[in-house]
């Protein structure tokens, strides 16, 4: 359990990004839901993430 933890935190915003969307689209959510959930998923993180646009939560994914 404790290495789960330290994996959680030890995340970069581009892994959590991708993750997250990968788990969101094999639930069958669509993108136009999917990248404004992982914004304000984002905002509410422990170490929050630098704002980020629609747009370059895409470009994460998506490159």
């Amino acid at each position: 359990m404790v290495a789960d933890v330290l994996a959680y935190f030890s995340e970069t915003t581009e892994e959590f990004v991708r993750r997250r969307h990968g788990e969101l689209k094999a639930r069958g959510h669509t993108n136009d839901e999917i990248f404004p959930r992982i914004a304000a998923e984002l905002r509410g993180r422990r170490v929050a993430a630098p704002e980020l646009s629609l747009r370059q939560l895409r470009r994460i994914v998506y490159g």
